[in-house]
């Protein structure tokens, strides 16, 4: 074994650092097992640091010191606890949570009587103290260690049900847990590392030292994935997949950045550079520079099963392995000009305005276009919290149920909601002019937005049960001209091309891909034996702009240039889905989730992690600039795809 040796880090830089004297305390703090890769390490290190630190230590002055140790058992003690007679550990520091499963948030130090002695605190806190005076440096603190550093109110309640932990690990005892857990992370890592790609290819790259594979390893399997073609199958894509097969898997660095970056080699201008790519904890970017930043794990416990461990096993399988035929027969994924075209015709069925971010559309038989920013008035209005995070349906499903209406003749934007008595009317030619203005920001771009006075926002506030604040994008141009009504021309000269849209001004969903879908779905149900008549799938299920109908399903995917009536769109690739397209509301009011028709589309619409399913599209004006022509679309108009 070797210390790696580096330079002393001080909070506080000091004058000078003296060579510790004999009676210098030093404290030797290790893991009995590693929480990212499960490897347990050597609990001899006790004795070595405490008996012959120089063994280890050689060459360091800090060898001469008195060194005490402490042990971190909060993953090892749940199937393999330290023996504190064979290993005169002075600290040993353990988690419940990870022992039972519960309570979270409550720990445990345990610690020798002559070492706890030397603990020293410069603070203190209610019932660590046998009294104080307010206004002069008066203290005198509990004598017992318990008391002195079990600050405030301890978690009673909590405590309480420890008791009931470790009746349950003493009925089962911890040696045959150990057996237990050993043998399902045994049969995992044995399994994962003989998956392969048809091209022979190892689909799994297991994390920790490959010699001790059966032996000196605790019941954590981590690993990432790579596809056929070396590159690598993300975290976030694993687990997004995994919980649609209701497999709960931890991924990202597991709070260990050592190790993270040991194990997947990055180093520390790699690190650097991650940051200011912007990638943070628990965010998304899984995979950066063709590298993955961090891993999934599967971690067991005494409640674990064969089953479990089988059925993560079937789902690496079957979503990760890339087989001959692997994508189930049917229509795949179009890329580059390929389309399946041919004499089939297309026409528009319906549009949608979602004037507010994450609510409700209406639906229309003719709407103008914006020059810039898609649909006139499509996500033109946003809703924010006090501290101005962007609300969204992911966060506040209830947003769902605020229904949206615009009349462009009246200039009047009508909301309603089950929570509120009254529809809201709001003049967005009149009102413009009565709240302030300030800046906002969303998917890294900056608005201008005008704000409203505060009885839109109590409105709001009460159809979605939280504080908000309604803000409306002026930054965004509406170069149009409302000629097919005798209304006022209304112009605005702003640069930009987006209203408050995540990615694109349009979303295109075909009618028949839908009904495929819809079918797949359908068949899965009846295979599983599922009961009841089965559920039609809807369009709006996935908030599209417009609707088309004909040809056959997936002719979009191939789709580069189409033309709607005589307007010219570009399609900026497939439309990228997550579960809010599992989360329905019924009729009664009610939010209803489930796994599909997300699990349905990872199946067969899966690409680079991704799940594809619709179009986006971005409109290219074709009039001169100061001559604003026909910008109206109309249901019943021809589509015309891959137009030259």
């Amino acid at each position: 074994m070797k210390v790696l040796q580096y330079q002393v880090q001080r909070r506080n830089e000091a004058s000078s650092l003296e060579e510790p004297t004999g009676e210098a305390y030093n404290l030797f703090a290790f893991p009995s097992e590693c929480n990212f890769s499960g490897l347990r390490f050597s609990l001899d290190l006790v004795k070595i640091i405490k008996e012959d630190p120089a063994r280890i230590l050689e060459g360091s002055p800090f060898c001469n010191g008195r060194w005490m140790v402490l042990i971190d058992a909060a993953k090892g003690s749940a199937t393999e606890p330290p023996d504190l007679s064979l290993y005169p550990a002075d600290f040993v520091v353990m988690s419940f949570y990870k022992l039972f499963g519960y309570p979270t948030g409550l720990g445990v130090l345990i610690a020798r009587n002559d070492a706890s002695r030397l603990l020293k605190k410069t603070y203190f806190s209610g019932g660590t103290v046998a009294t104080s005076i307010a206004d002069i440096d008066f203290v005198r603190r509990r004598k017992s260690v318990e008391e002195l550093f079990e600050d405030g109110t301890i978690s009673f309640l909590s405590i309480a049900s420890v008791h009931h932990g470790f009746k349950i690990l003493n009925s089962l005892t911890v040696s045959a847990i150990s057996r237990h857990t050993a043998s399902l992370a045994w049969y995992v890592r044995k399994k994962l590392l003989g998956l392969r790609h048809e091209n022979g290819a190892r689909v799994c790259t297991l994390y920790g030292d490959s010699k001790a594979l059966f032996h000196d390893f605790g019941p954590t399997v981590s690993f990432n994935l790579k596809r056929s073609d070396g590159s690598w199958s993300g975290y976030r894509e694993v687990e997004k997949l995994a919980s649609l097969s209701g497999i709960q898997l931890r991924t990202g660095c597991f709070c260990n950045p050592g190790a993270c970056a040991k194990y997947l080699g990055l180093s520390h201008l790699d690190l650097r550079s991650n940051f200011e790519a912007g990638h943070v904890c628990w965010d998304d970017h899984d995979i950066i520079h063709e590298k993955p930043t961090g891993a999934v794990r599967v971690s067991f416990g005494y409640m674990s099963t064969f089953e479990d461990a089988k059925k993560f096993i079937d789902f690496v399988t079957s979503s990760f392995i890339a087989l001959p035929n692997w994508i189930e027969s049917g229509y795949q994924l179009m890329q580059g000009s390929e389309s399946r075209l041919g004499a089939a015709s297309f026409y528009l069925k319906s549009i949608t305005v979602y004037p507010i971010k994450s609510c409700a559309g209406f639906n229309v038989e003719s709407w103008p276009l914006s020059t810039t920013a898609g649909l006139l008035h499509d996500r033109e209005w946003v809703l924010a919290s006090l501290s101005g995070e962007i609300l969204t349906q992911k966060k506040v499903p209830e947003m769902c149920f605020i229904s949206t209406f615009i009349d462009l003749d009246k200039g009047i934007l009508f909301v309603e909601s089950p929570r509120c008595q009254v529809k809201l009317p709001i003049n967005f030619i009149t009102d413009s002019c009565n709240g302030g203005s300030e800046q906002i920001k969303l998917n890294g771009q900056r608005y201008e937005v005008q704000s409203y006075k505060n009885e839109v926002n109590i409105w709001f506030s009460n159809a979605i049960g939280r504080p908000c604040t309604l803000f409306r994008c002026f930054s965004s141009s509406h170069n149009f001209c409302l000629n097919k009504i005798k209304s006022a021309s209304m112009r605005r000269e702003v640069q930009s091309v987006l209203n408050f849209s995540n990615e694109a001004q349009f979303l295109l969903i075909s009618e028949e891909s839908v009904s495929d879908l819809s079918h797949r779905v359908s068949t899965k149900d009846v295979q599983k034996g599922a009961c009841g008549a089965a559920s039609q799938i809807s369009p709006m299920r996935f908030r599209p702009n417009i609707v088309i109908s004909g040809g056959e399903p997936y002719a979009e995917d191939g789709w580069k240039i189409l033309k709607i009536g005589n307007k010219y769109f570009t399609s900026l690739g497939g439309c990228n889905r997550c579960q809010m397209i599992n989360i329905v509301h019924d009729e009664a009011g009610l939010l209803q989730k489930s796994n599909e028709p997300l699990a349905t589309l990872a199946s067969y619409r899966r690409m680079k992690g991704k799940i594809f399913f619709g179009i986006l599209l971005k409109y290219e004006r074709s009039e001169p600039v100061g001559r604003d022509g026909d910008l109206w679309l109309q249901v019943g108009q021809d589509v015309h795809p891959n137009v030259s």
